[in-house]
């Protein structure tokens, strides 16, 4: 017994959650995508061999990939920062607004039904891979970002997206961002730095709002961020990375956004489907 908890049990969800973070290590590295939008859909078939009910299962996901990316978006925000290739002005810009969507997503995720949260993943997904699949670069909301409440909206957004999907936000927040004429490598350097305070809130916001489901959730549970999860699956998955790298060096750019982009849509398939 650990903490109350038969060894064997430990030992399955501990090895479970080993094969995933491979898996999950293999398609980040493929796909250059460390976030939830991978994390998210692979956790869940974890948790749904363990048994983990329907009710609570999205929102474990959630708050589970949050907490595993924390470290990996400091560390790219830090890298990207001493270059030079953020904008601070926007991150500071947008901190607050995007912990404000965050603390909306984290009250949702204590009193929302889980279909809520699988209906957005497969919604904002869906936005994010049509963006790849059909997008093109002379796409432009303005040739600068707009000034005043409008900004505030976007902050707000991009952090309830990433509180609802379990991600840093750096898809979308790119997304925002080059459709106003940013350039890609400050886009996604930018998105780095609001991931920081997106993560960490929303880390903290699902572990407080899991914390009345405790009888639901898996041995070693922190409301809504499982630690064995965090604790395995982060250094598995970064170790993985590397082979998965290698294969996107096979493949060209254009054809890795495409096998994303259909990643995405089988996921907010899968979702769907779960909801009939």
């Amino acid at each position: 017994m650990v903490l109350g908890v038969p060894v064997s049990e430990l030992g399955w969800l501990a090895c479970w959650i080993v094969a995933g973070g491979v898996v999950t290590g293999l398609l980040a590295g493929l796909f250059g995508i460390g976030g939830g939008g991978i994390i998210v859909p692979v956790l869940y078939e974890v948790f749904r061999i363990l048994d983990v009910p329907g009710d609570v299962r999205m929102q474990l996901c959630i708050g589970t990939s949050l907490a595993i990316i924390v470290p990996t978006t400091i560390r790219s925000y830090r890298v990207h920062k001493a270059r030079g290739a953020a904008i601070p002005q926007i991150v500071r810009i947008w901190a607050l607004p995007a912990i404000g969507g965050v603390a909306v997503g984290a009250v949702a995720a204590a009193f929302a039904p889980g279909w809520v949260f699988k209906l957005s993943f497969a919604v904002l997904a869906s936005l994010i891979a049509a963006k790849l699949l059909f997008g093109r670069e002379s796409w432009r909301l303005g040739s600068e970002l707009p000034r005043g409440p409008l900004m505030t909206v976007y902050g707000f957004f991009v952090g309830l997206a990433s509180s609802l999907m379990g991600v840093s936000g750096g898809s979308i927040s790119t997304m925002v961002l080059t459709l106003y004429g940013k350039p890609i490598h400050n886009a996604v350097a930018t998105s780095a730095g609001v991931g920081v305070p997106i993560t960490i809130a929303g880390a903290i916001g699902y572990m407080l709002a899991g914390w009345p489901y405790m009888g639901q959730l898996p041995p070693l549970s922190i409301g809504f961020v499982s630690l064995i999860g965090l604790l395995v699956m982060a250094p598995v998955s970064s170790y993985t990375a590397s082979y998965g790298v290698r294969l996107a060096h096979w493949l060209p750019r254009r054809k890795l956004e495409i096998a994303f982009a259909i990643f995405l849509m089988l996921v907010s398939l899968r979702f769907v489907i779960s909801l009939i």
